[in-house]
């Protein structure tokens, strides 16, 4: 059974402009000790979905699903304390701008401390000490290196990639079944960014947490992830195992992500232009019709006005109406996530 399963979540925001779709009809399945990833530019959505999933939607959101089930409850007719009981036992959340999460009159370490799990098994006059020590080894382990210093800062004294690393141990000391890590690595040098990722691997391989890693850099998810889902403009183009998807993509914007992936080989000539698609993604009070990649394009013809149905091949979804490498799709596909 799927840890986390998603079917046609719709995600409307109310606008100055009118109503409009921020999410369409997305579907997303997370299998236990998984790694998922979810790509796509920025406004893709991508936060959007996350949010829904923890169950912190803005004032203007309004959610609609088919199927919103964790470990076969239904999150949508959670109340919210359940939500929130939910979200600080099994669900954690490493979130895109780390120094606005953090309380800035409490200190590093009250917060860390906060966060983490009591320990029930421990004389209570030792517990104080002991969830110190545990939180000074978790901040170790995601390389910062003067705790002392560190947990007796508050956020507006620490850089910006230190406030990553802090929000970090707070996701990854709760142990919880499932990590959602909005590009955990932001502001952070290279060599602290392949210490996370091996921390993140370390956890899904040896406590067996599921991850939904989100970022836009594909190079770094099909190192790292064993599913991927491509989003854009608030609609899923593509989804499967990301080795397939990286060696045969079916999906025009998929094949784009992976064509921008930079040349190593030094086969390329110096300033040479990388292949990009024309135009920006479209405002969401002005989205298009049918496919939303429509304008953009390169395959696109006539019937793209028209909406895709999402297309199921083995453990491949796309939805397109002329992808690469497949005949097109049957009338009989499934309807459009």
């Amino acid at each position: 059974m799927p840890l986390l399963d998603i079917r046609n979540l719709t995600i409307e925001l109310d606008t100055p402009h009118g109503r409009v779709k921020a999410l369409e009809r997305v579907s997303l399945t997370v299998n236990p000790a998984e790694v998922h990833g979810l790509v796509g530019e920025s406004g893709s959505g991508r936060s959007l979905l996350a949010r829904a999933i923890l169950g912190i939607p803005g004032h203007n959101w309004s959610i609609t699903a088919d199927r919103m089930m964790w470990d076969g409850r239904n999150l949508l007719e959670m109340s919210p304390k359940q939500r929130r009981n939910l979200m600080g036992s099994e669900i954690s959340m490493i979130f895109q701008d780390p120094s606005s999460s953090l309380d800035p009159v409490i200190s590093i370490g009250d917060q860390l401390i906060e966060a983490m799990p009591s320990h029930k098994n421990i004389p209570f006059w030792r517990r104080g000490k002991k969830r110190k020590q545990t939180a000074e080894k978790w901040l170790h382990k995601v390389g910062i290196k003067n705790t002392d210093r560190v947990m007796s800062s508050y956020a507006w004294e620490l850089s910006e990639g230190e406030c990553q690393k802090v929000m970090i141990a707070m996701a990854v000391a709760n142990q919880p079944r499932l990590l959602i890590a909005d590009e955990p690595t932001n502001s952070m040098e290279v060599q602290t960014q392949a210490q996370i990722f091996r921390l993140l691997s370390k956890l899904n391989q040896l406590q067996g947490v599921s991850i939904l890693l989100i970022s836009h850099e594909l190079e770094t998810l099909s190192m790292w992830c064993d599913q991927l889902s491509v989003m854009y403009c608030g609609q899923v183009m593509e989804s499967g195992p990301t080795s397939e998807i990286v060696e045969r993509p079916f999906h025009p914007y998929t094949k784009t992500l992976l064509d921008n992936i930079p040349n190593y080989s030094g086969t390329m000539n110096h300033k040479s232009m990388m292949p990009t698609l024309p135009g920006s993604a479209p405002a969401l009070q002005h989205l298009p019709i049918g496919c939303r990649l429509g304008p953009r394009c390169p395959e696109a013809q006539k019937k793209c006005v028209n909406k895709p149905n999402l297309c199921h091949k083995k453990n491949r979804y796309f939805a397109c109406h002329f992808p690469y490498h497949e005949e097109q799709c049957n009338d009989d596909s499934t309807p459009s996530s």
